[in-house]
């Protein structure tokens, strides 16, 4: 690929990786206004918020399996093209139902998309390709994050809540067609198969467990229901684990998690996106409810940290490698927790002043987090950073819908607008622990970077030979040649008998003649 094109690819990855990533977020600013619309119960709320996203993370290595198989071309294409239809429908949706059905049908094309684009960015590039890449990817994804409220919050104020989705329809045909343009069928492999029942499996493990969750802040953890559901979801994990441990090729390798980088950066990194995606879902409306902002002052709020994230994405990765991993990473989740804990003693009457505080500081800390993703990567060898790149944002994503649903816990009630004083402190309580909440859990995630990650500058991962991660992939020690036999003595000839065990000070006689 030409640097025209190449440039032209990154922009396709870059508008793209926002559109899909936004709509993790965008609804949270606007799910007063479609609760109000659709006459929508809070258990409706929830699963619009969340079947994106289980949709999105349930299919997502699937995604990645079919771009091995088919090129990213084709089934980035395909993916944008199902995303950018239900995106319509989710628009047009004239109740809860629609809705929700819509959302799932957005995410399953978003799981066929977004893997695309990373390896886009990735397969057959350079040095300095790959990391501007990488940095386009994770700055256009982590941004979209924190932007989602605000701009949602804008379209509610000036037009119909549909217009959330609506917008998605221009730019990704867009990038459909850029895509026709200017992509290449890159990583075509038609010998690679799909691990059908390990996508199956893992779909109901993430189900019953978001479900169990959701179901658990409605009826109460003791109620058989829940606890059914919960059982399903243990049932589903071990039988995940022992399908993929027999499977021949499949989806997810579960050697690579011998690997203390590979997987206490995955524990990081579902901690972190637990506290960050239940904190940005749960303040829009936290901030209109109680303190009475409108959609746009409250998509207001989130603007500062959406910048931060931006400006400081670029210098995060740069101080991981000047610093190290453990003290850029771990540190940074540790102001975000406090930024969190900040936000979390919001009082009545508060504004902007008091506010920008703890924004500010979550957007820094949510930042110096963003160069996890690479140190994941870089913890496998690169023949298998595909597979480990899926699992990744399976990670990512399934964090979103815990965040949402683990936050929500302690938040039992979202009160109507003109609630009472009462209920409105109840509420702020509510929120103010589901905060709290998930600052600890941002902070413990902090902590596991910092006992985990390589603590030494420049880490270059396996491919210099460290920290492989699966013993069986290493290359085979090379076998001591075999001694060269003597050929056989002629007939008649006496060969003294030497003992093999003759110590070594003694020298071995040597049968002379003409004759060997």
């Amino acid at each position: 690929m030409t640097r025209g094109r190449y440039r032209w690819a990154l922009a396709v990855v870059a508008v793209s990786a926002f559109m899909i990533t936004m709509d993790n977020t965008v609804v949270a600013n606007a799910m007063p206004t479609i609760m109000s619309d659709l006459d929508m119960s809070n258990s409706a709320k929830d699963w619009v918020a969340t079947s994106y996203i289980l949709a999105f993370s349930c299919l997502m290595i699937a995604g990645g399996r079919l771009t091995d198989v088919y090129g990213c071309r084709a089934v980035f294409v395909s993916g944008m093209v199902v995303f950018t239809a239900a995106s319509a429908v989710c628009g047009l949706a004239p109740d809860s139902a629609t809705l929700i059905l819509a959302r799932v049908t957005q995410g399953a094309g978003a799981a066929l998309a977004l893997p695309a684009t990373q390896v886009m960015v990735t397969v057959g590039r350079t040095d300095k390709q790959r990391s501007l890449g990488t940095i386009v990817w994770v700055g256009a994804a982590s941004s979209a994050i924190a932007l989602g409220p605000t701009i949602g919050g804008l379209i509610v104020q000036q037009w119909s809540w549909g217009w959330i989705f609506l917008i998605n329809i221009v730019p990704g045909a867009l990038v459909v067609l850029l895509g026709l343009a200017v992509l290449t069928g890159t990583g075509e492999n038609r010998d690679a198969r799909v691990d059908l029942p390990g996508v199956l499996i893992s779909a109901t493990m993430l189900f019953a467990f978001t479900y169990g969750l959701e179901s658990a802040n409605r009826y109460g953890w003791a109620d058989p229901s829940v606890l059914s559901v919960f059982a399903l979801a243990a049932v589903a994990l071990a039988s995940f684990v022992l399908v993929e441990s027999w499977a021949v090729d499949p989806m997810i390798d579960l050697r690579f998690f011998r690997n203390r980088v590979f997987t206490g950066g995955l524990v990081s990194q579902m901690l972190y996106g637990i506290g960050f995606n239940g904190m940005i879902f749960y303040s829009a409306t936290f901030l209109q409810r109680f303190l009475g902002f409108s959609p746009p002052e409250a998509g207001l709020v989130m603007l500062p940290p959406a910048i931060a994230i931006m400006v400081m994405t670029p210098v995060a990765f740069w101080l991981a490698a000047k610093l190290g991993p453990r003290p850029a990473i771990g540190g940074g989740l540790a102001l975000m927790a406090f930024g969190m804990f900040l936000f979390s003693t919001i009082q009545r009457g508060d504004g902007y002043a008091e506010l920008m505080p703890g924004v500010m500081i979550v957007g820094v800390g949510a930042a110096m987090g963003m160069p996890l993703v690479m140190y994941v990567l870089k913890a496998v060898p690169e023949h298998q950073a595909g597979v480990a790149s899926g699992v990744i944002n399976v990670v990512r994503e399934a964090s979103g819908a815990f965040g949402i649903a683990i936050v929500g816990l302690l938040i039992h009630h979202v009160p109507e607008r003109g609630a009472s004083p009462a209920e409105l402190e109840t509420f702020r309580d509510g929120t103010a622990a589901g905060l709290v909440l998930g600052a600890a859990l941002v902070l413990v995630g902090g902590l596991v970077s910092g006992l985990t990650l390589p603590s030494r500058r420049g880490w270059a991962g396996p491919r210099h030979g460290r920290n492989a991660p699966i013993v069986a992939d290493r290359p085979a020690r090379p076998e001591r040649p075999a001694r060269s036999e003597r050929p056989a003595p002629p007939e008649g000839w006496y060969e003294p008998y030497v003992p093999d065990d003759v110590p070594v000070d003694v020298p071995r006689v040597e049968p002379r003649g003409d004759a060997w």
